[in-house]
């Protein structure tokens, strides 16, 4: 198998415009390249699919056990010709400060696979032999095969950074990337837009593919990205204990412009237990489709809070669902969703589906960022009293509500817990919350949300 991370000195550095330009170059090859991204975002994926038109795949070592990751890492990329995963934030930037826990080199080091440097080349010289020297040296069981010079426009610029990083690193440069003022990812308050609303950027990734075809030696890093024989590895996603659990059960699936943060594995580990996904648009359908589990994911309902309210057909269709005991779980966007009302950051409030008695407010800041764990204090869709779920927040909105919490959230850094809250509504058979999953964790997550849904046909 050939893959290779594509790490970065910081946040900023440029993986990602670079990625997607790797990407795009690869596939116009002819070759099937498979996606990742280091941690649990949902942004970057969506860029990655929407380029190759390949689903990207989250590696995530806070949410997953080491045995999942291979697991899952080598199913993916034993159906590719070449295996491309964008790091994270600085390569050694994960949570806390073990330079291998949650960063992209800790799982570069767990999946044996080399990793291409990118670094910033505007104004610097010599100096940046200094940076990837000490990237080399700072933990030496992560292998740097090879650096990218981002934001370097000219040849005699690039040679002698080119001279001095081979000379003093001994890492072969493979080559540069110019400032393209043409590349632009929009952002918004969450982050880059989504890479559904913006198909017309095609012609961008294939300009970026021109520059990355133009500059860099695609052929040596396909020759780095070489992995060692492992032995046979595992061909399936879904451990056996999942194989036919969910067979004859149907989900509905919310995915439009307003809910589409899933992770593609998720759904492909439903798929794998035997349940029928079929997917609907809270925008613009006017029901639910025939369905024993709905799944709300993330998204922007707060972008199109006026249209999620207007369509009041749907908001009773779901709320029929519920009092049907249909098995529904709903995370951070499908929270909001779910409550009585929703309030814009412009403080135009909605009313929305009204199973939850609470309400979502915009604010003005980041309420909750990052990796944390949700112990259930009692039987959940997902989890039995006592059993912790592992996942990640990232919301602007708070939820008001009286009601009781089924989850203690809490944080903890080096073992050691550092903050604590409430969070996570149970009513009747329907859970949401703010928390962000990845079902791979543990398969008895599904098995528990099965059995709910086959307890109320």
């Amino acid at each position: 198998m050939k893959a290779f991370l594509v790490g970065g000195t910081s946040s900023g550095s440029g993986k990602t415009t670079i990625t997607l330009g790797l990407l795009r170059a690869y596939a116009r090859r002819g070759l099937r390249v498979q996606p990742y991204k280091v941690g649990p975002d949902y942004i970057d994926t969506g860029w990655h699919t929407q380029v190759t038109g390949v689903a990207s795949r989250n590696l995530d070592a806070f949410m997953l056990p080491e045995e999942a990751i291979q697991r899952l890492f080598h199913y993916h990329t034993a159906k590719a010709d070449i295996a491309i995963i964008e790091g994270v934030m600085g390569l050694f930037d994960g949570f806390g400060v073990d330079p291998l826990y949650c960063s992209s080199a800790g799982m570069a080091k767990q999946l044996g696979c080399p990793v291409i440097l990118v670094v910033d080349g505007k104004a610097v010289s010599t100096s940046a032999a200094a940076t990837v020297l000490g990237f080399k040296h700072f933990e030496t069981s992560v292998q740097i095969a090879g650096v990218i010079l981002n934001n370097v426009n000219s040849d005699m610029h690039y040679s002698m950074l080119k001279e001095a990083i081979e000379l003093y690193c001994q890492i072969p440069v493979l080559g540069r990337v110019p400032v393209i003022n043409e590349i632009n990812l929009p952002s918004r308050h969450l982050g880059l837009v989504t890479a559904s609303e913006q198909a017309e950027l095609d012609l961008q990734w294939d300009k970026l593919a021109d520059a990355i075809e133009q500059h860099l030696d695609l052929d040596k890093l396909a020759e780095l990205a070489e992995l060692p024989f492992r032995g046979e590895q595992t061909l399936t996603l879904a451990p056996d204990v999942l194989q036919g659990a969910g067979a004859g059960l149907t989900l509905a699936l919310a995915e439009d412009e307003a809910f589409n943060f899933y992770y593609a594995d998720n759904l492909e580990l439903l798929e794998a237990a035997g349940v029928d996904i079929v997917r609907f648009s809270p925008l613009r359908d006017q029901r639910i489709p025939a369905c024993d589990l709905i799944y709300l994911g993330g998204g922007y309902p707060e972008i199109h809070a006026q249209t999620l309210s207007s369509n009041t057909a749907m908001l009773a269709s779901i709320r029929d669902a519920h009092q049907r005991d249909v098995a529904i779980y709903a995370e951070c966007g499908g929270l909001m969703y779910l409550g009585e009302s929703l309030t814009t950051a412009s403080g135009d409030s909605f009313p929305m589906v009204g199973i939850l008695p609470g309400k979502s407010r915009m604010t003005s800041s980041l309420k909750r960022f990052g990796y944390c764990q949700a112990q259930a204090l009692q039987a959940t869709l997902l989890a039995e009293k006592g059993d912790v779920l592992r996942g990640h927040e990232f919301h602007y909105s708070d939820f008001e509500t009286a009601e009781p919490t089924v989850f203690r959230f809490s944080k903890e850094r080096a073992g050691v817990e550092i903050s604590h809250w409430p969070g996570g509504y149970q009513t009747g058979n329907t859970l949401a919350s703010y928390l962000h999953v990845h079902f791979l964790q543990n398969p008895a997550m599904l098995l528990h949300w099965f059995a709910r849904a086959r307890a109320a046909k």
